[in-house]
């Protein structure tokens, strides 16, 4: 049984199919969205070894001239020579500008995937076909593609919607827990940044989010995201406004990440410790209350994620900041929370209490 979950944006609407053992749906839901002509998939090694035959098989089925294409995993495939390499590959399998791309797998693959859609032959179609907690949740729906540059994550990119998005539960089940716990900092986001109710029955029932075989949480937990995402993202597609919200935690997260080297933090580690520090933030300067700070960094701890980096001082990580996307005359912007469920945007740190708030982060 699929859960869809409408992405309003006029003539490129889409939905996302949320299901359990649904996969072998894939080439026909591609079907009824329209798609035609040839087909590249494009896998990461790890991915590809559980899907990536089910996932032809279904293309096949449905008519589809259909090919792979399996990369390393990893956070460093998402760079300028992959990207490159599969434009190559593009050609190399006679893609033209009635085809279209599959990206089976986490974030790293659909970013790529995506970007390389986005500029091939000028824009060509994809779906996303996300295969980790993090992306069935956040980057498989919104349209943001792109790649990471030796400065900073995702400074070369461009929004390019998919035509669907299909997130088959079951694919989780392979997924290594570290990998999916890292997911569940996004899922928190989405509480801390529109919906209180929400983030009360995760923390209720925050002992059995880390099982991957609790179906039924599990699909109520991603489609109300997914919801949550396609909502924000109706109203504001190209991070105009609105959907900045969805970078809590990010400005320093990502920083974080950047400092240290795109690989002793996942992303959604680096997210969580990035979390802890806009709570703190938002104590500072947004009246957020010591116990809805202490909230937040408490079911980031039940779910085993980290909250602080303490071998990383701040002179590291103040200059990751200044190259992220979000910084705006060398002062990055924050999201900050006045209260669970409610969060404001564009939000300027002032140098002395940025600094402050990462050692007390780190005592």
């Amino acid at each position: 049984m699929l859960y869809d979950v409408p992405v309003q944006l006029g003539e490129r609407s889409y939905d996302i199919h949320i299901g359990a053992g649904v996969l072998d749906r894939l080439g026909a839901l591609c079907a009824e969205a329209g798609l035609k002509g040839k087909c590249l998939i494009v896998t990461d090694e790890n991915v590809g070894a559980h899907y990536a035959r089910p996932a032809l098989e279904s293309m096949e089925k449905a008519g589809f001239d259909a090919c792979m294409v399996t990369l390393p995993a990893g956070e460093k495939t998402k760079d300028k020579q992959f990207l490159f390499d599969l434009y190559t590959r593009c050609l190399e399998s006679g893609l033209d500008r009635r085809s279209f791309i599959v990206a089976l797998g986490g974030g790293v693959i659909g970013d790529l995937a995506g970007y390389a859609a986005a500029s091939f032959l000028r824009g060509i179609p994809f779906v996303q076909v996300p295969t980790t907690l993090l992306s069935m949740v956040d980057s498989s729906v919104g349209g943001k593609t792109g790649i990471n540059l030796p400065q900073g994550k995702n400074l070369v990119g461009s929004f390019h919607q998919p035509a669907l998005v299909l997130a088959d539960l079951h694919t989780l089940q392979t997924l290594e827990p570290r990998q999916y716990r890292a997911g569940l900092s996004e899922v928190i986001k989405y509480g801390v940044i529109y919906d209180g109710a929400f983030f009360q029955t995760l923390e209720e029932c925050v002992g059995k989010l880390p099982d991957t075989g609790n179906v039924e949480l599990l699909a109520k937990v991603v489609g109300r995201c997914c919801e949550i995402k396609a909502d924000v993202v109706a109203q504001d597609e190209r991070e105009g406004g609105l959907r900045a919200i969805l970078n809590f935690g990010h400005t320093a997260g990502h920083a974080l990440e950047n400092a240290a080297g795109y690989g002793e933090f996942l992303h959604g580690e680096a997210v969580s410790i990035g979390m802890v520090y806009a709570g703190l933030a938002s104590m500072e300067l947004c009246g957020l209350s010591s116990n809805d700070c202490k909230r937040i960094k408490d079911i980031l701890q039940a779910l085993e994620l980290p909250v602080r980096a303490p071998s990383y001082d701040w002179k590291e990580l103040r200059g990751a900041l200044s190259v992220d996307k979000k910084t705006v005359g060398g002062m990055p912007k924050f999201v900050l929370a006045s209260e669970i469920g409610t969060v404001s945007i564009g939000n300027e740190v002032p140098e002395e209490t940025m600094e402050g708030i990462w050692h007390v982060l780190n005592e």
